[in-house]
């Protein structure tokens, strides 16, 4: 018990810094809080982070200005057609006057990188920042260089409705522990977007109000975050709904999945619960946090057939059902 208690207070002391994060992010972007704490709790459990919504929506704003308040290094790649894999891992680039090749790291080094409108690019350059996204580390020159730490992917994607947008492979979805919807402001919080932002002042800023080291030293403690083995069950039924919906009472569900979550998604189901506890500064899981991130987690890695398609039906609609019916416990 004392053990306990004593984690969870180390852990609220260690968290602290992340409300000054939270702070600063809040005093440029209006009314995006689920979207500031997915970014967070994405850092926190080391895991890449998806933006998916139409353009104007502050996503890459907000990827900027978490960069600016931690105090790392920060790039932004537009991806856009044209792009090569060159332009995200770098190239080596010949000196004529000595006869030496020099390696020119490319935008990929970096410890948050915006990878932005990502599905603008064909599928050949979104598969090159697999490696780095799942590796931290990428192969150039013929040498295995690794990423800084810590490395964070933060893509923006628009509605893959929208003119010249590519889905992404479902290989590189499963690499994003977190996808994130990004959705219009309401009447009251666009007033107060109207006269933050439409002013001649220029874009607001934030101060730096942490550390790279403080991720480390914050990740580091994550797996002292108590999850017990109820926590551990609930996550295992939740899975296994998307891939046997008969046998949790789902049976209407079976012709609208074509692929369930993988137990990528059980280990990304309990770090980002464990994040989400962390960042209210609690030492322990509850199933709420576990409903709290679930949509996010799930949302693009569920599958759906084309009969769901036709019926209007998408992965929401089915990950919203597994979690109305698997009993909490």
């Amino acid at each position: 018990m004392n053990d306990a208690r004593a984690a969870s207070d180390r852990i609220r002391q260690e968290s602290a810094f992340l409300q000054d994060v939270v702070r600063e992010l809040e005093g440029v972007i209006v009314g995006q809080k689920p979207l500031i704490d997915g970014m967070l709790i994405g850092l926190l459990a080391d895991g890449h982070v998806l933006l998916e919504g139409v353009p104007g929506l502050a996503k890459s704003l907000a990827v900027h200005l978490l960069a600016s308040a931690l105090g790392g290094t920060f790039r932004r790649i537009q991806f856009t057609p044209d792009l090569l894999p060159s332009d995200l891992v770098g190239t080596q680039v010949y000196n004529p006057k000595n006869g030496d090749w020099t390696v020119h790291e490319g935008p990929v080094f970096a410890k948050f990188v915006l990878a932005d409108e990502i599905n603008r690019a064909p599928a050949k350059v979104q598969s090159a920042l697999l490696e780095a996204m799942q590796e931290r580390q990428v192969t150039l020159a013929g040498e295995t260089r690794q990423l800084p730490a810590p490395f964070l992917v933060l893509a923006t994607q628009n509605p893959i409705e929208l003119e010249g947008t590519y889905p992404l492979p479902e290989a590189q979805l499963d690499r994003f522990m977190l996808k994130l919807v990004v959705d219009y402001p309401s009447k009251d919080e666009e007033k107060k977007i109207i006269q933050r932002m439409a002013t001649s002042r220029g874009r607001p800023e934030v101060r730096a109000v942490a550390a790279p080291a403080q991720v480390l030293a914050a990740r580091s403690l994550l797996d002292a975050v108590y999850v017990d083995e109820k926590v551990h069950d609930y996550v295992v039924e939740l899975v296994f709904a998307t891939r046997e919906p008969a046998r949790s009472g789902l049976k209407d569900l079976e012709p609208l999945i074509l692929y369930g979550a993988s137990p990528r998604a059980s280990i990304a189901l309990v770090q980002a619960a464990r994040a989400r506890a962390f960042l209210d500064g609690r030492g322990f899981v509850t199933p709420q946090d576990v409903k709290s991130v679930g949509m996010d987690v799930l949302r693009h890695r569920v599958i759906t057939t084309y009969e769901a398609e036709a019926e209007g039906l998408t992965s929401v609609h089915v990950v919203q059902r597994v979690f109305d019916t698997v009993p909490v416990p």
